[in-house]
């Protein structure tokens, strides 16, 4: 082959490539090229709703398409869960997932309709927020440990409420149970808000509730603080110690995670993890977020499924112990 034959023949295949290589970038880049559903598997309100539809429009700005807010609640967060385990895995569904769907069924539920850890695809660990320690003003105690006397002197009397049978709270109180040997009788309630309603009346005289809706009773004598069941104090609290402090290290922050399904593209995870995580360095949405007690985390996708494979197996190990199920 000639010197001009060779050169010929290099500048055809260099054109070539250079036609296929856009093309192929293209594709990868391109997306997403019409809605995307992000599924909240609880009611709107909550901290899974809160967290999608402020992630949601600041994902649509960055990228160009909708991505719409689809609450789908039921057991415990598994149906809206298993929607986006079991849907295409392009990604145009995606789910708000947490604490309840994606550790706390694993260690309740005899079945499970999806493997948090193998039908999804991490895409990073988005916020906390902690739980606060409360009691009724007619419980005479002022810490934790009074509590936990209290409790020991009258087995078995003293009511402890939590937003739901099953819910992070109900585990942390059994978590509390099982280091101090107290019996309680777990009052179950329909939401964070009818829980709280309950504390303000005397209703139940104990409770752990995500701290939002008690502090503001707590600042005006209606609710007495104990604990903050987090490993560091609430930036809204700073004055009130942790359980840890306190002597009983329980740590159960309500966190959640933005999944895909399994399947998707190592392309379309970068892309929303890299606008994910930028998002949630936005100061006008971390003041937002910290006024609800919400404190924003952002990760890689391994560092979640690093934090649900503990998440799960230390929540296993309570459920096992109390022998909680769900058949």
């Amino acid at each position: 082959m000639n010197l001009r034959h060779w050169l010929q023949v290099s500048l055809t295949a260099a054109a070539t490539a250079a036609v296929c290589l856009p093309a192929a970038t293209l594709a990868q880049t391109a997306y997403p090229t019409r809605a995307v559903r992000i599924i909240a598997p609880f009611p709107a309100g909550g901290g899974y709703d809160f967290m999608a539809r402020n992630i949601g429009p600041r994902l649509n700005e960055a990228l160009g398409q909708q991505f719409l807010v689809e609450n789908r609640s039921g057991a415990n967060g598994n149906i809206g869960s298993e929607a986006v385990a079991k849907a295409a895995p392009d990604g145009y569904t995606l789910l708000m997932g947490g604490i309840g769907p994606q550790a706390l069924s694993v260690a309740l539920y005899a079945k499970m309709p999806y493997d948090p850890l193998k039908d999804f695809e991490p895409i990073s660990l988005v916020a906390s927020q902690p739980n606060l320690l409360v009691v009724h003003p007619s419980v005479p105690v002022k810490n934790v440990k009074e509590l936990i006397a209290l409790a020991k002197s009258r087995p078995g009397e003293l009511t402890f409420g939590s937003p739901s049978n099953a819910s992070g709270q109900h585990f942390g109180l059994e978590q509390l149970k099982q280091l101090t040997g107290v019996n309680m009788v777990h009052v179950p309630f329909k939401g964070a808000a009818p829980l709280h309603t309950a504390l303000l009346a005397g209703e139940v005289s104990v409770g752990f509730n995500i701290i939002l809706l008690p502090l503001q009773h707590v600042k005006t004598g209606k609710l007495r603080a104990l604990a903050v069941a987090s490993t560091k104090r609430a930036p809204l609290a700073p004055q009130i110690p942790t359980m840890a402090e306190e002597g009983y290290p329980i740590d159960f922050d309500t966190w959640y995670g933005f999944y895909a399904p399994a399947g998707t593209s190592k392309d379309i995870i970068i892309k929303l993890n890299t606008e994910t995580v930028r998002i949630l360095g936005v100061q006008d949405f971390k003041d937002r977020a910290a006024v609800m007690g919400v404190e924003l985390i952002g990760t890689t996708p391994d560092r979640l499924t690093a934090h649900m494979r503990n998440e799960i197996a230390r929540w296993t190990k309570v459920a096992k112990a109390a022998n909680m199920k769900i058949d």
